[in-house]
């Protein structure tokens, strides 16, 4: 029996991780990817030859459906064990979502609905699991602390807002229409193939460029601000297990450390030998390396309505699992902040 997976947004940091477990595990993998001007595959080009790449956008129902219908052409059903379909696609930048609300709402809540509609009206259905990738912004201005499964949403964001749609629209299909679906409520996880414009690696990048003497200042918004930070690998471990439990549900994965925007600057400094000293506050506040303002705070950089902390708790996901996290945030950003100053 084969096992098949498609991942959407695989050109991505998690799907690139992804595919790279699942064809570890023996999985023939689909990737869904937009059709750009210019190459964007850089995460995958080390396992292009193993991947099975085909056109798609989330904004496009034609498009998925093709998508289902180009793996159903190419297997015959009763030889499929299972389909396992990850939708990781997304606008996923919280700041950039107040800039373009329209088209995150698109892509992250009806770019769900549509490859939901797709599955059911696929003759693929019967072998297919879908997992949605949920986020920890669903909790927003948290009324609780720290935040698991039971805790009530309060997004502040058009992305967590557009989030919270794709978390309760897959909760529908799996309820209304008895469809293997689970949603991963996932806190900040990074590493190496994060986007650079997403603050922990826009910090490792500065620093590494800054002790290459190739750049002056990191400018930054909120340093006050906190998340559960932890390894982009060992989550999308956490997803594919959430993927193989008889019966579907909706888990945190979460590393349940906090660490502030600040100290993920110390911590990158700090690989290099370097204190950061800080002085000032507010909009005026610098941070100083050996007695040089490398650090300061730009309004730009902050967010019409601020997330000022996320902690989770993953008791559940350790209990149904066996997940554990495994790296700390100390870890990981000296592992990126080293990757960027040896390739920046």
């Amino acid at each position: 029996m084969t096992r098949l997976a498609l991942i959407t947004g695989i050109t991505g940091q998690d799907g690139s991780y992804l595919a790279e477990l699942l064809l570890s595990k023996e999985y023939i993998v689909y990737g869904v990817i937009r059709r750009h001007s210019s190459i964007h595959t850089e995460r995958i080009d080390h396992i292009y030859n193993k991947l099975r790449l085909l056109y798609g956008d989330m904004t496009d129902q034609t498009s998925i459906q093709n998508v289902f219908n180009t793996i159903k052409s190419e297997h015959i059903v009763d030889d499929i064990e299972v389909l396992e379909v990850y939708n990781l696609a997304a606008q996923s930048h919280v700041k950039v979502s107040f800039e373009v609300p329209e088209y995150t709402g698109q892509v992250d809540a009806l770019g769900t609905l549509r490859l939901l509609e797709s599955i059911m009206k696929s003759p693929l259905r019967p072998v297919i699991r879908y997992y949605q990738a949920s986020t920890s912004e669903l909790f927003g201005d948290v009324v609780e602390t720290p935040q698991n499964e039971q805790t009530p949403f309060n997004p502040q964001s058009p992305y967590a807002i557009a989030k919270m749609y794709s978390y309760w629209i897959t909760k529908n299909y799996r309820t209304s229409y008895g469809l293997y679906a689970c949603n991963g409520i996932l806190f900040n996880h990074t590493g190496p193939r994060r986007g650079e414009t997403f603050v922990c690696r826009k910090t490792s990048i500065a620093v590494a460029k800054i002790m290459r003497n190739k750049q002056d200042v990191l400018q930054l918004g909120n340093l006050d601000a906190k998340r559960d930070f932890g390894s982009a690998e060992e989550y999308v471990e956490g997803m594919w297990r959430m993927m193989q439990l008889d019966e579907p549900t909706d888990m945190v994965l979460c590393s349940e450390v906090m660490k502030s925007v600040r100290e993920i600057v110390e911590i990158c400094f700090g690989a290099f030998g370097k204190q950061v000293v800080w002085k000032g506050s507010g909009l005026d506040e610098v941070g100083e390396v050996d007695g040089v303002v490398r650090v300061v705070v730009n309004e730009k950089y902050f967010r019409p309505a601020e997330v000022n902390l996320l902690i989770g708790d993953c008791s559940y996901a350790k209990q149904m699992l066996g997940w554990v996290p495994g790296r700390t945030a100390e870890d990981i950003f000296t592992q990126m902040v080293t990757y960027d100053y040896e390739h920046c």
